[in-house]
């Protein structure tokens, strides 16, 4: 697993993929981190798009992702984080919006426990799932930093809120 780490407007993120695909985003503090980090090597040639890709998103010079994903988890995890991909940039979701669109809508526990573990938030944009009343519901990186990529893609209206 190659790995890059550098310097965002929200902290140093950490790439790390493998000839596969990018496997993990990782903020400067994760709930979840990755596993095996000790076999990791730095090649930053190596993960010269995916850092580019970012840093032009935290500009708000860039909507979208162009980049090889290859997550790794279970298949139902799976299908949470490919419908994550779908969630239009300057849009939200609740899990409720998010357990339909994969056919299971009575799941919204489930997906919630899925989204938390997704290992490519902002390119998966988990950040867009919200609670149903419009709050700011769990985020692995935070939810001040939840709000700010909100607020990055023009979704800082007043009916969001942190909840406490």
């Amino acid at each position: 697993m190659w790995f890059d780490a550098f310097d965002t407007r929200i902290g140093v993120l950490t790439v790390a993929a493998d000839a596969v695909g990018l496997r993990y985003i990782l903020f400067p503090r994760n709930k979840y981190d990755a596993p095996d980090r000790a076999d990791w090597k730095r090649d930053a040639g190596a993960l010269r798009e995916p850092r580019e890709q970012l840093l032009a998103y935290l500009a708000g010079e860039r909507t979208a992702f162009e980049l090889t994903l290859a997550p790794q988890g279970t298949p139902f995890q799976l299908k949470v984080w490919n419908a994550l991909a779908r969630i239009p940039f300057g849009a939200t979701w609740s899990y409720r919006d998010l357990a339909v669109q994969i056919d299971a809508p009575k799941a919204m526990r489930a997906v919630g426990a899925a989204n938390g573990r997704n290992p490519l938030p902002i390119v998966l944009p988990c950040h867009r799932v919200i609670g149903a009343d419009g709050s700011l519901t769990g985020f692995g990186g935070g939810l001040p930093l939840k709000q700010f990529l909100l607020e990055l893609e023009g979704i800082g209206q007043p009916g969001l809120k942190l909840r406490a």
